[in-house]
């Protein structure tokens, strides 16, 4: 991509971001100059938020990738403990699952300014302007998958802690009855 595309792709996410804010302009001024590269948007206009612990949102993301070319924007907070899907308006009204918060109407996140990393907050999916957001019901898919797979290796963690699957030694591979593995 080059540059001039590249600038107008984050000068169109910065527009559509910013399009949600009680005065955009002055929102975008803000948000130039912040030192922190954050703005604080409604939500449950052109968006909701669907955040997801990072146990469950990296990989629900991983899965995504594989069944989409582009997935709607997506958000990690400092430290990567949550992932935010931004879904369309109404979605968080809708949605019922356990472990899954909510941004919709009424409620205010922070944003990063697209194609700018600090603050704590960063894009793992940057908004591209064009308004694409994450399908609902391909989100509950690609967390149903990606739960599926965190239940399956917790399975062989604990198979293989407990002993199963090696012959009944209690421990993958080490000598019989000290504990300390075979060299």
């Amino acid at each position: 991509m080059t540059d001039s595309r590249a600038h107008s792709g984050a000068r169109a996410a910065l527009d559509w971001l910013a399009s949600v804010a009680p005065d955009p302009d002055a929102c975008r001024w803000e948000w130039e100059r912040n030192p922190h590269g954050v703005a604080l948007l409604p939500a449950g206009k052109r968006w909701d938020v669907l955040i997801l612990p990072g146990e469950l949102g990296y990989p629900t993301l991983e899965v995504l990738n594989r069944l989409v070319d582009r997935p709607g924007p997506v958000l990690a907070d400092f430290g990567d403990a949550r992932l935010g899907f931004f879904v369309p308006p109404g979605t968080v009204a809708r949605w019922i699952g356990t472990g899954v918060r909510g941004a919709g109407s009424g409620t205010w996140i922070v944003v990063p300014y697209p194609g700018r990393t600090g603050g704590g907050v960063r894009w793992l999916v940057q908004p591209d302007g064009s308004g694409t957001l994450t399908d609902p019901p391909l989100l509950e898919l690609a967390m149903h998958e990606a739960a599926a797979g965190i239940a399956g290796s917790a399975r062989g963690a604990d198979d293989g802690a407990s002993g199963a699957g090696d012959g009944g030694r209690g421990r993958a591979g080490g000598a019989r009855g000290t504990g300390e593995s075979e060299s």
